[in-house]
């Protein structure tokens, strides 16, 4: 006792414990440390609880048993598909990486398409192009092929990407074999990533017509964009918790909620099947929400893309839009 003290005091050692005599009778030990706990730490308590187990069964029970009654669960999972068999699952960890990076793509190519947007349209606002251009086309037209020009180039980025990205796989499986041979790539996953690029796209660029158009500068512009541009990341800054639990509420919702849609879906069929429903509901809410913002951006261009100097405040855009 009086040296682990010294040693403690020294801090030589972080603790010590002590089991005295009457353990068995009165089952108290003691812990001694120089950190101020309000309780002790829970791994701590399974580590001294684990020792004590084994201690007691020592000279009573075999040593394989008494591993297994210091932990007994060694927890396997089996998914049985809808037809009654077990589905085999394979490489879990190399499945969830593809999703993942390309979800990190998927939302800088939305990015990238959202600020060149709106710094177009800035560019154009500021040196009054965008005023001999409505002189030449109607602004349905105008917007059409803004949206319609970036969205092919995008697209063909992420063709690209979910076109290499098989090939790229059995390449390196060629070369290295093993973990990344059992790595696949679902039809499903290359469809659905193509669907919602073109739906996060569309609806990123209706929300980038209306802060392009009142916006003073393409500066401004691309900073007002950022409120929801990073929306679209988010998904991402929460992926561990995602991957442990996938099926939650909060990760259901961000998967419904346009903004968060593309990203939250295509990490969320890395690591779990994902309900017919909830991808048909999270592909009509965006629908209609791309649907409502392209008709209400496109009120706000027509009223104020050709308005220099002061950025129209919310109750001015509310009063506009009502009179409209």
């Amino acid at each position: 006792m009086e040296q682990a003290g010294e040693a403690l005091g020294t801090q030589e050692i972080s603790e010590f414990i002590i089991i005295p005599s009457d353990y068995i009778s009165t089952g108290i030990i003691k812990r001694y440390t120089l950190k101020k706990e309000a309780q002790t730490h829970p791994a701590t308590e399974v580590y001294i609880k684990s020792f004590l187990t084994a201690s007691l069964l020592i000279e009573k029970v075999p040593p394989d048993i008494i591993t297994l009654i210091v932990s007994p669960l060694n927890l396997e999972v089996s998914r049985i598909t809808e037809q009654g068999e077990i589905a085999i699952e394979k490489s879990n960890v190399g499945n969830v990486i593809i999703p993942a990076i390309f979800s990190l793509l998927l939302s800088l190519a939305l990015m990238f398409g959202a600020t060149s947007l709106i710094s177009g349209l800035g560019e154009e606002k500021e040196s009054r192009l965008i005023e001999v251009l409505f002189s030449s086309v109607s602004i349905r037209q105008l917007l059409i092929g803004k949206i319609l020009a970036l969205g092919i180039a995008g697209l063909l980025q992420v063709l690209v990407w979910l076109i290499s990205a098989p090939l790229i796989l059995k390449l390196a499986s060629s070369s290295f074999g093993g973990f990344m041979s059992s790595i696949q790539l679902p039809v499903n996953f290359l469809i659905l990533g193509i669907i919602y690029f073109v739906l996060g796209y569309m609806l990123f660029a209706v929300l980038s017509i209306g802060i392009g158009a009142i916006s003073s500068s393409a500066r401004e512009g691309s900073q007002l964009s950022m409120f929801y541009v990073m929306f679209g990341f988010v998904p991402l800054w929460f992926s561990s918790l995602l991957m442990a639990f996938p099926n939650s509420s909060i990760w259901v919702f961000m998967s419904i909620f346009p903004i968060t849609a593309p990203v939250q879906t295509m990490l969320r069929l890395g690591v779990s099947d994902i309900p017919a429903w909830q991808i048909l509901t999270s592909i009509g809410v965006m629908v209609i929400s791309i649907t409502l913002g392209l008709i209400l951006s496109i009120k706000i261009f027509r009223m104020h893309m050709l308005m220099h100097g002061k950025r129209p405040g919310i109750a001015e855009l509310r009063l506009n839009l009502k009179n409209a």
